[in-house]
């Protein structure tokens, strides 16, 4: 078994070949797949695709580049949408410094009021991170005295004093093709010292196909060559870190799984 938990199936990159898309997954072991948020309106497309295909789980959230279209949106927006049997996850959400495609004061309010939907609602927060590292840790470290919440920091790519901080307060660390690429020798250091327990894998297809797919539209039958070779910087087996990303997916996205908290 093998879980991408993060991906973007709703973009129009996989209009013409969905169903065969999806053919390779199970061929390559996927069993299931996170389709996350990125823009609150297109959640209804989102849920047309979750409802449809039972291994196909959503998140409700409003991406840091979308940040400035959403000047009125609360946390009570997303606690309604959350709602839905097939939502697990709130984002992905967070800052980006590396296009700030939208203000960071617009990127701050955004983000707050989906770490306040991740609080109340008790689903995991998506956390979208780059080039924003100092500011990240100080608003989440603010939130988390206020409430806990759990989450992820999805497709890693920071330091290690980042990882650090993100495991202290209980969130797992997702692992995407970048740790594939020549130049990520520091990213699969931090990657080694991570625990088990705490690692996710991810495609975040349509993006960031790993080596030797790099160049290509992503998809989750790739999410193989990023599991081995997070396997070997783990030193075991694919297979052995397949069930245990499984495991720590349904642990964290508990809604996803028919042994959590939720019933439906």
């Amino acid at each position: 078994m093998l879980v991408d938990s993060h991906c973007h199936l709703d973009f129009n990159d996989f209009e013409d070949d969905f169903e065969e898309m999806l053919a390779r997954a199970k061929d390559a072991g996927v069993t299931a797949m996170l389709n996350a948020g990125n823009n609150i309106n297109e959640l209804p497309h989102q849920l047309e695709i979750s409802d449809k295909y039972p291994f196909i789980f959503t998140a409700v959230g409003v991406h840091p580049h979308n940040a400035l279209e959403y000047p009125d949106v609360k946390a009570e927006d997303f606690i309604k949408q959350a709602q839905h049997k097939k939502v697990v996850a709130i984002g992905e959400c967070g800052l980006d410094y590396y296009y700030d495609y939208s203000p960071k004061k617009e990127q701050f309010r955004v983000l707050k009021e989906q770490i306040i939907a991740a609080q109340e609602t008790g689903l995991p927060l998506i956390i979208h991170n780059r080039d924003s590292d100092d500011d990240m840790m100080a608003i989440l470290a603010d939130a988390f005295k206020k409430k806990t919440f759990s989450g992820v920091i999805h497709c890693f790519s920071s330091s290690q004093k980042f990882a650090d901080f993100a495991l202290e307060i209980g969130f797992y660390i997702s692992a995407s093709g970048i740790i594939t690429f020549n130049k990520s020798a520091d990213i699969r250091e931090v990657f080694a010292k991570i625990p088990l327990d705490k690692l996710l894998i991810e495609t975040d297809a349509p993006y960031l196909a790993p080596v030797p797919m790099r160049g290509r539209r992503n998809e989750s039958s790739f999410i193989v060559h990023t599991l081995e070779k997070l396997a070997q910087i783990k030193d075991i087996s694919a297979d052995k870190l397949a069930d245990i990303t499984t495991d720590n997916f349904y642990r964290l996205f508990r809604k996803a799984s028919d042994k959590g908290r939720y019933e439906y």
